[in-house]
């Protein structure tokens, strides 16, 4: 198991900055397996301001894209080190399942792990658990992007 990592350790990975980055800590981190992450859900997030006033849930939207943050930094983690830190892309998102609202208050679990892993490409899937019930489950797949993908995207 690598280390568990906190906000610094994710920021390293992921390119997310507040206020898109959705998860808070690596709470296990198997390189090539699986990971579980850690984010809390405060009344705070710019979000519940217009979803919805006086019924404050968390967006599914958001829900899933926690869930990929979190799967990117565990496909980051299982790439050989000289491709860590390219870019990573969704390819896909499948079987999404809404099952429960997540609200302020909420600590989101995110616990996703690999089915399957080439070169450049792997699919996961994972669930999103509130007090060990699951708000959402997905699989999904993403694609590290090369050197030249991100040169162009510092211009």
């Amino acid at each position: 198991m690598a280390e568990p990592g906190d906000i610094q350790k994710i920021l390293s990975y992921l390119p997310h900055r507040y206020p898109f980055i959705l998860v808070d800590r690596i709470l296990e981190l198997h390189p090539g397996d699986r990971i579980q992450a850690l984010k809390n859900v405060t009344i705070n997030e710019p979000f519940f301001q217009g979803h919805f006033p006086g019924l404050p849930i968390m967006p599914g939207v958001l829900i899933v894209e926690a869930m990929g943050q979190a799967g990117g930094v565990l496909f980051m983690e299982s790439l050989p080190p000289e491709k860590r830190g390219l870019p990573v892309y969704f390819m896909s998102i499948d079987k999404v399942r809404f099952r429960k609202p997540v609200v302020p208050g909420d600590q989101l679990i995110l616990d996703l792990h690999i089915i399957k892993s080439r070169a450049k490409a792997v699919k996961m899937e994972g669930v999103a658990l509130v007090d060990g019930a699951k708000a959402a489950e997905a699989q999904f797949m993403a694609t590290i992007g090369d050197e030249a993908s991100e040169t162009e995207a510092d211009q």
